[in-house]
């Protein structure tokens, strides 16, 4: 039985997660059920050898052509436009999203996966350099080319993402359906950024959310579970999430963990799987029991009185 709400984060494959462990998490997730697989053409820069990306999407490509027939079984993410020019200066200097730029770097893509076409096409972070109506141009374009089934927004403000999509509807092109950020239970201060938060707009607002409600797009979240914050000791949440209100929602987890007896983080996946929109939780753990958990969260379906407990405990 397959399951496109799972999305598995294939960010640290071929850099900081080995292919042996790569593969294995590939398989334990198609598996189970999981469909999407994302990734992006500049993972991962930062831990790679040359400052550059692409290992991540070579990976994929090797594992689908060690798998005969699993390119029909899964659905492709990846996303441009963040790739560094010159890795000692990013994010100032990265490739953007002209339209020139989309396509080469669309094609760059392709060639390391080994295939023919992707399910979803990412912009992947802002550029402001460019007007956004030309990137919508290039996006409609790789769609009418049969490169893309669908296009989205990763790292971008509402109000951008609203300009392309009425350039992609006036024009007869296909608008952006989908919003990529970062999202959970927990939610930062105003203004404030969590550690290893770069975009200026990568954290996914209540106004986004309603955003894709009215128009029936697919939220996406990164960073679901605060990298291993809910449940591992090891790893401190982030000083910016030190406001009253998170007292307050870690309280309504652990209540409803207790009581369902399973780990606050599968709690914060059923949530958002569960909620009204669901939101879609990209899963980037590094072994396999922490996809099993996720998985296990991903399935979790919440009472209604424990949803509404810590629906309650959001202002």
């Amino acid at each position: 039985m397959t399951n496109p709400a799972l999305v598995l984060g294939a960010m640290k494959f071929g850099t900081e997660i080995d292919e042996d462990t790569s593969f294995a998490l590939l398989d334990r997730f198609v598996e189970a059920g999981g469909v999407w697989i994302d990734t992006a053409d500049c993972y991962s820069f930062w831990a790679s050898e040359s400052g550059y990306g692409g290992q991540s999407e070579l990976l994929l490509g090797r594992w689908l052509a060690a798998r005969p027939g699993m390119r029909d079984r899964v659905r492709l993410s990846t996303k441009v436009g963040a790739e560094p020019l010159d890795a000692a200066d990013w994010p100032a200097s990265r490739e953007g999203l002209s339209a020139s730029v989309v396509r080469s770097a669309f094609e760059g893509s392709l060639k390391r996966l080994g295939t023919d076409r992707v399910d979803m096409l990412w912009a992947h972070m802002e550029d402001r350099r460019v007007p956004i109506e030309e990137t919508a141009d290039a996006l409609s374009e790789i769609v009418r080319s049969g490169g893309t089934a669908r296009v989205g927004m990763s790292n971008h403000p509402a109000w951008r993402i609203e300009r392309a999509r009425a350039r992609a509807i006036a024009s007869g092109g296909h608008p952006v359906d989908a919003l990529q950020l970062s999202r959970s239970y927990l939610a930062p201060r105003p203004g404030a950024q969590p550690e290893g938060q770069n975009h200026r707009f990568g954290m996914m607002s209540d106004e986004q959310v309603d955003f894709a409600a009215e128009y029936g797009l697919d939220l996406w979240a990164y960073t679901p579970l605060l990298s291993g914050a809910y449940d591992s000791a090891a790893k401190p949440i982030s000083s910016a999430y030190e406001h009253p209100g998170t007292e307050r929602r870690l309280a309504a987890v652990d209540a409803v963990a207790s009581e369902l007896a399973v780990p606050r983080g599968q709690v914060v996946l059923a949530w958002m799987v569960g909620g009204a929109p669901s939101i879609m939780p990209i899963l980037g753990g590094s072994k396999l029991h922490q996809l099993e958990s996720a998985l296990q969260g991903v399935a979790l379906q919440l009472p209604p009185e424990l949803r509404a407990r810590l629906d309650a405990a959001i202002p």
